[in-house]
């Protein structure tokens, strides 16, 4: 029988700090590239997978995401009378249907791992993916549905990766590998961030997991890891000895929009990917006197 991904869980409870001031009263994940917000890009993601339901793990300051994906009819009744469909269009798409989403609070930020665990009633006992919005993929084929066709073959933990240059394996959760065909590795360990030198590979997870629920099972002992915080890395490492980990590489580039550079660099390439954009941006770049 297949096993189908029915359900996504969104963290979108952290302060953005890297991103101050921009973030003081706006959610990070609301931070448009070109002209849509980091987490419309993600939403989409999971749609394009046959998600069916979507799980906001929110915080204090997040109720413009709430608001983002709600109908608003006095803007729809304006683009109507206007004549402006194409905004229209474009507005309606921003929509989840009710009963689609839902949404739940993290009181404090305690890590990945936590944020994770506070989805667990929502979740329930089936597996289901994890998307972090940092985290953007560009790519023919959206990553999380990616993942979702190669997940029969695998079950259990899947997480995507990416090689890294072995001077930043200090910034991933970095896997141990038992095998490696080329597009999927299997794990036997992992380590969140190890120090400068000590990484068991240069495979590191991405933000993109298929997860069993059996990792609520972990979560629900509440252990901290680096930083103080529950890590998921963590918990999907204690699983190891039960549910079969994989890490699979996607095809796509990436872009880390939690940090300033990635950000604007994913904008250049969206506005150029953009045929209504595309010419007009390229003849400013041009312009440019660096």
């Amino acid at each position: 029988m297949t096993v189908r991904v029915r359900k996504a869980v969104f963290p979108v409870g952290g302060l953005g700090t890297r991103f101050l001031p921009a973030t003081k009263a706006m959610p990070k994940e609301m931070l448009p590239v070109v002209d849509k917000p980091l987490i419309q890009y993600a939403v989409e993601e999971a749609i394009a997978a046959g998600i069916e339901h979507f799980i906001f793990v929110t915080g204090h300051g997040k109720t413009a995401i709430e608001d983002h994906f709600d109908s608003n009819t006095n803007l729809e009744r304006l683009l109507q009378k206007d004549g402006k469909t194409d905004l229209l269009n474009f507005l309606k798409d921003c929509t989840l249907d009710s009963g689609k989403i839902s949404y739940t609070r993290q009181s404090e930020p305690k890590g990945l791992g936590h944020a994770v665990w506070c989805a667990r009633d929502l979740v329930g006992d089936e597996p289901f993916a994890v998307l972090l919005p940092d985290d953007l993929f560009h790519a023919k084929t959206p990553c999380l549905k990616q993942m979702v066709d190669e997940y029969p073959k695998t079950a259990g933990n899947l997480v995507a990766i990416e090689d890294v240059p072995e001077d930043q394996t200090s910034r991933y959760g970095i896997l141990s590998l038992s095998s490696d065909d080329g597009k999927l590795v299997k794990v036997n360990g992992m380590v969140e961030k190890p120090a400068p030198g000590t990484a068991p590979s240069r495979c590191a997870i991405l933000g993109r997991y298929i997860l069993s629920p059996e990792i609520f099972s972990e979560l629900n002992k509440q252990k901290t890891g680096a930083k103080g915080e529950i890590q998921l890395t963590d918990a999907m490492a204690e699983t190891l000895d039960r549910v079969p980990f994989h890490g699979m590489r996607v095809e796509g580039k990436r872009f880390d929009c939690g940090n300033k550079i990635g950000f604007l660099m994913a904008n250049i390439e969206y506005a150029l990917d953009r045929p209504d954009l595309a010419e007009e941006f390229k003849a400013a770049l041009k312009n440019l006197t660096f």
